[in-house]
Order: C-alpha cells, then sequence, then structure tokens
C-alpha cells in the first residue's frame, strides 16, 4: 500500500480550484462530484458505491494514483479481481507501487496459477506484505513442483518471531497435499510445533489426514476433545463415518492455490481481533477468489461485512454458501441477521422458516426464529418456536435457561403470567444467579403486584453483579417505590437516571418517585423529560405517553385514583 493509501487525495482539490472555465470547468465539477461520493461511500464502507464512483472519478483523472488505488481498494471490497488488477495495472505501468495494488496481482496470478511470475515478484519485493511473503513463497515453489524448495521456505518463515505457529500448519497442509499423510501429522503430533493455532479448520484438517492413515479412532478422540458432546450436524456426520470404518477425502487443501488461499484466510482469522474490519475483508476476499468453495472465507466476510454495517453485501455472501454444506444453516442465520439489520424483516422471517423446515432439529434455528418472532411481537409464533427449541434436547442443558427466559418474556408479554413465571423460574434453575433473569422475574412481580419482598431480593442480587445496567438499577427502585419505600427509592432511581439519561421509562420511574416524596416540581420535570425521549432511537417502548400527559395535568395521585390503585403512602410536600 502507498504511504497516501488513506490520506488526503494528492493534489486534485488543488487541481480543481485551479481548473479553467469552460469544458475543463465541466470536468473538474464531474471529478469533484465523484470524488466525493466516493469518499462518502468510503467513509461509510459502502464498497459497492465506492467503486462505482472512484471509477467513474479515474475516468476523469486516469493518471492520479490515489484515485487508482482507492478504486483497487474498492473492487477488492467487492471481490471483484478482475476490475482491481487492471487497476493495478495502471498503476504499476504509472511507476506507483502500491500495496493495495501488488494484491491484487498476485490474487490473479495466484489464480492462473503462475506460480513462476509468482515467485519472482516475491523475490523482487513486489509483494503483498511480509506478514505473507515466505508463506507465499513456499506455496509458489510448491506450485512450480519445487518440494524441497518449498519445505526449506516454510522452515524459513518459522525461524522469524511469531510466525511459527503459521509455518508448521501451512507446513503440515502442503506435505497432506502431496499425500504424505504421515509427515502432516508428525507435524501436528509435535508438542514443539511452533504454538500452531488449532482452529475448527485446522482440527478439521488434523482430523481428515488421522482419517487417512487408518487411524479413525484418533480421529474420533479428536472430535470428542476438541468439541464436546455437543456437536454441529458436520461434526456428527464426520463421527459416524470415522466410526463406520470410513476413510475420510483430505479436501482442506488440494493444490498450491489452495494453499495460498488457506495463507490469506490464516492471516485474516489472526487480523481479526486486531485491525480494521476493511483491512482484515481485503484478504478474506482473496481466499474467497482462489478458491469460491472455502466456506470458512465466506463466513468470514459475512460476519465483517455485517460489522461495518454492509448488510446487502453481507446476505449476498452468506447466500453463496451451498445448501449441502454442514454449515449451511450457519450461513443462513448470518443472512437472516443481515437481513433483520437490513430493514427486510419479512425476507428475514422467510429464511429462517424455510431454515426451520430443513434444520429444525438444531435449537440454535429454532431460537432464531423465536428470536425474530419476539421481536416482532408476534409472541404466539415466537412461543412455539421456543418450544421446539426446548423439544431437540434429549435431556436438561445448562443452555436451555435462554430458552425458557426467552419463552417466558413471550408468554408475559401476551398476557399469561402464571406460565411465564414458570418459565423464568425454569431458567434460574439451571443458572440461579443470572442477572437479566432475576431482573425480568423481579420486575415483572413488581409489576403485577405480587410477591413483592422476593421480587426486590431478586433486584438486589441482579444489581450486585451488574451495577452498571441502568435497567436493573431501575428495577430496584421501582420495587422500592412499588413497596411504599420512596425515601430509598430515590437513590436508586436517580443513579438509574445517570446511566440512562434519556431513557422515557426512566425518567418517567424517577418523575413518580420524586411526586412520591413531594418533590413535585422535580417530578413533572422529568415527566416532561419523558416525553420528550419516546420515540428515540434504541428508546423503552414501554412507556405511556397519554398517562404521562395525564399525570402532567392532575398529578400523580389523580392518576392512580382514576386507574383504581392504591393511593400513596402520606408524603410531605416539600415544593
Amino acid at each position: 500500500m502507498s504511504g497516501k493509501a488513506f490520506g488526503t487525495l494528492r493534489g486534485t482539490v488543488l487541481a480543481l480550484a485551479l481548473m479553467a472555465a469552460g469544458a475543463g470547468a465541466v470536468s473538474a465539477e464531474s471529478l469533484s462530484g465523484d470524488y466525493l461520493a466516493a469518499r462518502q461511500a468510503s467513509f461509510a464502507g459502502d464498497f459497492k458505491a465506492a467503486a462505482r464512483y472512484y471509477g467513474e472519478a479515474v475516468k476523469h483523472d486516469p493518471e492520479n494514483a490515489d484515485l487508482l488505488e482507492r478504486a483497487a481498494l474498492a473492487n477488492i471490497g467487492l471481490g471483484d479481481f478482475v476490475r482491481a488488477e487492471a487497476l493495478a495495472e495502471r498503476l504499476t505501468a504509472l511507476g506507483h507501487s502500491s500495496q493495495i495494488g501488488q494484491l491484487a496481482e498476485i490474487a490473479v496470478l495466484a489464480h492462473e496459477e503462475n506460480y513462476a511470475e509468482l515467485v519472482k515478484r516475491i523475490e523482487e519485493n513486489r509483494s503483498a506484505g511480509p506478514l505473507v511473503d515466505g508463506l507465499l513463497m513456499a506455496w509458489a515453489e510448491l506450485g512450480r513442483g519445487d518440494v524441497s524448495a518449498a519445505l526449506a521456505s516454510f522452515d524459513g518463515v518459522a525461524e522469524e518471531r511469531g510466525l511459527a505457529g503459521f509455518a508448521a500448519y501451512h507446513k503440515a497442509m502442503a506435505l497432506a497435499s502431496v499425500g504424505d499423510f504421515e509427515g502432516a501429522e508428525a507435524i501436528f503430533a509435535d508438542p514443539a510445533g511452533g504454538g500452531m493455532q488449532m482452529t475448527r479448520r485446522a482440527v478439521l484438517a488434523r482430523i481428515q489426514i488421522l482419517s487417512q492413515i487408518d487411524r479413525q479412532a484418533d480421529a474420533v478422540s479428536l472430535i470428542d476433545e476438541a468439541f464436546g458432546p455437543q456437536l454441529d450436524p458436520g461434526m456428527v456426520e464426520l463421527r459416524a463415518k470415522l466410526e463406520a470404518g470410513e476413510t475420510l477425502p483430505f479436501d482442506i487443501v488440494t493444490s498450491a492455490r489452495d494453499g495460498i488461499a488457506e495463507v490469506f484466510f490464516t492471516i485474516a482469522g489472526a487480523l481479526a481481533n486486531e485491525s480494521a474490519e476493511d483491512y482484515t475483508l481485503l484478504h478474506v476476499r482473496v481466499a474467497e477468489y482462489l478458491r469460491p468453495d472455502h466456506v470458512g472465507a465466506l463466513l468470514m466476510a459475512g460476519e465483517l461485512l455485517e460489522k461495518m454495517g454492509q448488510y446487502e453485501l453481507a446476505a449476498a455472501t452468506y447466500r453463496r454458501v451451498p445448501r449441502e454444506d454442514a454449515a449451511y444453516h450457519v450461513a443462513e442465520l448470518g443472512r437472516s441477521d443481515a437481513l433483520r439489520a437490513e430493514g427486510k424483516l419479512d425476507a428475514a422471517v422467510e429464511v429462517l422458516e424455510q431454515l426451520a423446515d430443513t434444520h429444525g432439529n438444531l435449537p440454535a434455528v429454532q431460537s432464531a426464529l423465536g428470536d425474530l418472532m419476539r421481536q416482532l411481537e408476534r409472541y404466539g409464533e415466537a412461543i412455539t418456536a421456543y418450544d421446539r427449541a426446548l423439544a431437540t434436547f434429549g435431556e436438561p442443558d445448562p443452555a436451555q435457561w435462554f430458552l425458557y427466559y426467552a419463552r417466558g418474556i413471550c408468554k408475559e408479554r401476551d398476557g399469561n403470567w402464571e406460565a411465564a413465571e414458570k418459565d423464568f423460574r425454569a431458567a434460574l434453575e439451571f443458572v440461579p444467579n443470572q442477572p437479566q433473569v432475576l431482573n425480568y422475574l423481579g420486575y415483572s412481580m413488581v409489576e403485577h403486584h405480587v410477591n413483592l419482598d422476593e421480587a426486590l431480593e431478586m433486584i438486589e442480587r441482579a444489581v450486585e453483579a451488574e451495577p452498571q445496567s441502568g435497567y436493573i438499577v431501575d428495577s430496584l427502585g421501582w420495587a422500592l417505590y412499588r413497596l411504599g419505600r420512596y425515601d430509598e427509592a430515590v437513590g436508586h432511581m436517580e443513579r438509574a437516571a445517570e446511566l440512562m439519561a434519556v431513557d422515557p421509562v426512566v425518567n418517567d420511574h424517577l418523575g413518580d418517585v420524586y411526586w412520591a416524596v413531594g418533590r413535585k416540581t422535580e417530578a413533572r420535570f422529568q415527566w416532561q423529560r419523558a416525553l420528550s425521549f419516546v420515540g428515540w432511537e434504541d428508546a423503552s417502548d414501554d412507556v405511556e405517553p397519554e398517562r404521562i400527559r395525564r399525570k402532567l395535568a392532575v398529578g400523580l395521585d389523580t392518576v392512580l385514583a382514576e386507574e383504581g390503585r392504591p393511593p400513596l403512602k402520606v408524603a410531605h410536600d416539600v415544593d
């Protein structure tokens, strides 16, 4: 990447200011508009729009290196390496060295399996960066048929600080790709393997390698050790095949091109928690391009795009995972999340309903459907989905607590308090001190005017577990208010208002508490604040604006009398 890859566009603004009138002014105006639109798209992480507008800007200023590099970057973000490489070639022809451009050109060379040119570029220091150079060289040597040179290159990478684990993994993959499964397993089994990261993909590779050398029992033990008793459908299938004595094919890396794809995928995994999403995405996109069936890369790309707010691209990426793949349900769950975030709720529901038809035996699928229906306030359908999720468990499992909790919320919202309470208490049998459950059950009991002492004790435990949660602190203040302990409620409710200053429910509650202790002017102020926050983004919708207006008009005492509720205990009017 050139030093100004993400800096100010070199000279463009000044050039625009100096351009003469006439045709030049029209061109300048077009360039300025496209550039500004492209910049805005880049800030928003919108690769699609950025690629379009930078592409238009390049037409107006075809020798501007910064524009060319930004356009290449946007196209890599889209996964369009044909366009990215064409832009990179123009950069090279203009004499500019760009890491983004080099990345695009290397990806295309690897895709074309032009390993001799890859080796030449790396030797000339025209590469994608020092983090990947040694691994690329090793796989390119293997692609040229020089196994000895490839293994020597892997060993060279292992000597570099922090790269021993990467080198060991890729050397094992290289040996397995040429049929040396014994050698590959020796690397995996070596306790001094350089800190090899045993990711899910690495474990799967070793399982396949063990199977290839007729060690099916060891492969089964590895599955049990790595993943425990709760296996996903893919692992269930693999385990059954191994127990039946079947030999699994080795398909993690079958060629040098696959190996280079694996380089970029493993580097992306290492960058995922250390670098910006867009930089990590570039490496994942290379892995996708070189190996379109790399499901791990597709899932990672979809997740990164979701984090960047690029929900349309995320949904499209998830959709590329084939239906027959063991991770299909994971991709569809991700696609539903992306559609939901994009506001396409009907489409999100359709995805989950279809997935429930094909993968309904997975609790995660039914739970996701229940969660979405709960969000849409379709509580009856949510309860049905949670019922099905719970039915998938053959025996009690700690993971069930959330299903009982979520189903309890739906039953409470649907007006079935007795059934809701049973679910909340069932959740607490699994996790006795879970603060969300304690708070919701305690708060609900306060609202239903039952078991107030027990409710207070539950909420106090929840506050102890999460003292910075405004909702939970609000519940404590509200429980004390319901118990008539108004003076004690004030401090907690003020603390809740500090933690959630723009929440209408919290401010409404604080107003009621102020009124109860005779601070009526402050009460009216808080009710006005509560009204001003109704409808704010992420604000609670459990608020009654008309009731607040009525309190402002006649006071809380009159509203309680009109509702047939018990009056407040006598409090001194301090206003």
